[in-house]
């Protein structure tokens, strides 16, 4: 019989599981509260055995297409002098700039061409209510309609609501990692040429990307903070945040605070994990930063929804939709491999931001000095286990009763 899921949020995850899920017979509904997709945010990687999930969804030429294309990073100080640089492929394509970098909208524009004809998307519509029955979910919706379905799967980000319903305030589930980051696109005043370039003062720093061939560019801001110090509700007072805390940096960073209130796509959250003793309840499961968030610095967060999607779907068809063997099969699979992601993230965030302005001296020495350190062999090999640290599972001999 074929199994009706709801899907909750069109962004990376929620796409990336439809794929998989329509491809293996499942009827598939996705709802997003918002009322399209969502263009440009922050530029994310897809690292490790990801690039090979993608090419199982037969999406790796469309992907590759949209990439960012950026070359490398420059580190400078006030007076745009370069003072250390990093080219992409020094870790061979998974380093601090991956071979396959997108914008988030880019790739969730991609995911949402590949699948929109075989699944049904909601824009402007989002899930109120839960009931759990013996045989299906009760979703009760913004738009004011109920409608029966076999699974409910939230894939809604870090702030999921779905999660709220089911498993409690996200209070007792996020762990911040102490910075804050804010992603909007400028005119490339620059003239980067699909380059990267950061400044740093202690505590906070500015990066500014090229982007879509150089007629554009992605900004990214950062502060110290966790989630107590603004609403993620209100824009303003999020705008309000960065210009105390950086309105007497030097380099770019006054335009680009000039530039947040002309930007349609700003973004602004917390750096937070998220950690679930369990990812389901009942014939409800999580998916991606709403079930297992790594935060930005871990740079896995793409990657994990993908591999993630790949797994949910898999371990569903295979156990011919029984949700109470595929639920279990995918947490074995997937638990250790987030678990070490996070792990990374979180180190990453100790060392995100220097302290002092020595501490930033130290940073660009170590930059300059890591093509030249003989540990570098050591540090690539631990990096590359974390992210090729899962087995992943091949379904290739199940049924796919639809083609996307």
């Amino acid at each position: 019989m074929t199994k009706r899921v709801l899907i909750s949020g069109a962004g990376i995850a929620g796409p990336a599981l439809a794929h998989w899920l329509h491809r293996y017979g499942f009827e598939v509904t996705v709802v997003e509260r918002a009322p399209r997709l969502r263009p440009g945010g922050q530029a994310v990687d897809i690292r490790g055995v990801g690039k090979e999930v993608v090419r199982r969804m037969g999406l790796d030429e469309r992907v590759r297409a949209a990439c960012t294309d950026t070359r490398g990073v420059s580190y400078v100080d006030s007076s745009n002098r370069e003072r250390a640089r990093m080219r992409a492929e020094m870790f061979g394509g998974d380093g601090i700039i991956a071979e396959i970098e997108i914008l988030r909208g880019d790739l969730a524009a991609v995911l949402f061409e590949a699948t929109r004809h075989g699944v049904e998307y909601r824009f402007g519509d989002t899930i109120t209510g839960v009931e759990q029955t013996r045989d299906g979910v009760v979703a009760t919706l913004d738009s004011g309609t109920s409608e029966a379905f076999d699974l409910v799967i939230g894939a809604d980000g870090l702030h999921s609501g779905l999660r709220s319903l089911v498993f409690g305030p996200e209070s007792r589930y996020l762990r911040d990692l102490g910075h804050l980051l804010a992603f909007f696109t400028v005119p490339n005043r620059l003239g980067l040429d699909h380059w990267m370039t950061g400044y740093a003062e202690p505590d906070r720093s500015a990066v500014v990307r090229s982007i879509r061939d150089n007629r554009e560019a992605m900004a990214m801001l950062s502060v110290r903070g966790d989630r107590s110090d603004y609403d993620h509700r209100d824009t303003a007072g999020q705008k309000a945040l960065l210009r105390k805390h950086m309105r007497h940096m030097k380099w770019e960073v006054p335009w680009l605070l000039d530039q947040m209130d002309n930007a349609a796509d700003f973004y602004f959250d917390s750096c937070s994990q998220v950690h679930l003793p369990t990812w389901s309840a009942g014939r409800v499961a999580l998916l991606g930063d709403a079930a297992f968030c790594s935060s930005p610095l871990s740079g896995q967060g793409t990657t994990l929804a993908i591999i993630g999607a790949y797994v949910l779907a898999g371990e569903l068809a295979a156990a011919g939709g029984d949700h109470a063997i595929a639920f279990a099969e995918y947490e074995k699979r997937m638990r250790d491999y987030v678990t070490a992601n996070q792990k990374m993230g979180a180190d990453n965030a100790k060392r995100f931001a220097a302290r002092s302005r020595f501490g930033i001296w130290a940073q660009h020495q170590m930059i300059r000095m890591l093509p030249h350190v003989p540990g570098k062999a050591l540090i690539m090999r631990k990096m590359l286990q974390v992210i090729n640290g899962i087995d992943l599972p091949d379904y290739g001999h199940l049924p796919a009763t639809a083609r996307s």
